[in-house]
């Protein structure tokens, strides 16, 4: 059934939409296997500190000393940063087919998403997603995390719309759960296929064709 409400201001997540998961446990394991780590370890007190640091509230050479470099390592700060930010991939089909609904459109874009800032620094550059996103409501930026509500709040005051312009596009049911609990309808993000025919339900078709991206 054709939903008929004007959609004005997508909100997106990047992790797991835009972008593969920045610093998830298959990542970590992946890391912790290259650099010959206590995975156990690591991830206990990976999960003592970690949201602290995508609040903002530190900084990531303070995460790594409480989680890699705790004691002495056969390995520099740098080597295991550099694995870290390899682990961020881009999904190009998801990407251009934003890209090409904005353009259609006339969409304002919001990111709305739980990152580090020096994760996130490096994704927004290398992936260039300052060149069609119009805000980054980033946990570490904003000192809010996801699920909680007042993240989503600031995000709808930032944009200057109301939740019935909004449809959030996200891969963690709870946190499109939580968003709509506020009025925001939402996509539970699976693959392209289906969140492209989520969002033709909404009134967003294009001519996108990903046989053929652009750019």
């Amino acid at each position: 059934m054709i939903n008929h409400t004007k959609i004005t201001c997508p909100f997106l997540d990047i992790g797991g939409v835009l972008l593969t998961n920045g610093w998830d446990h298959i990542g970590r394991q992946q890391v912790a296997k290259h650099f010959g780590l206590d995975l156990e370890e690591m991830e206990h007190r990976h999960h003592l500190t970690f949201d602290t640091y995508e609040q903002g509230k530190l900084s990531l050479d303070s995460y790594l000393d409480r989680v890699v470099f705790y004691e002495e390592r056969p390995f520099t700060r740098e080597d295991f940063r550099r694995q870290m930010f390899a682990l961020s991939q881009p999904y190009p089909t998801m990407i251009e087919m934003i890209k090409t609904l904005k353009a259609e459109h006339h969409l304002q874009l919001i990111v709305v998403s739980n990152e580090g800032r020096e994760l996130n620094d490096h994704r927004i550059s290398r992936f260039g997603l300052n060149t069609f996103i119009d805000a980054f409501i980033s946990s570490s930026f904003v000192h809010l995390r996801k699920p909680d509500t007042e993240i989503f709040r600031l995000a709808l005051d930032i944009a200057q719309v109301t939740p019935n312009e909004v449809l959030y596009i996200e891969n963690t049911p709870m946190f499109v759960q939580v968003a709509a609990g506020l009025g925001i309808r939402g996509i539970l993000h699976t693959d392209h296929n289906s969140t492209r025919a989520h969002l033709a339900n909404f009134g967003l078709t294009s001519n996108f064709n990903p046989a053929r991206p652009s750019g």
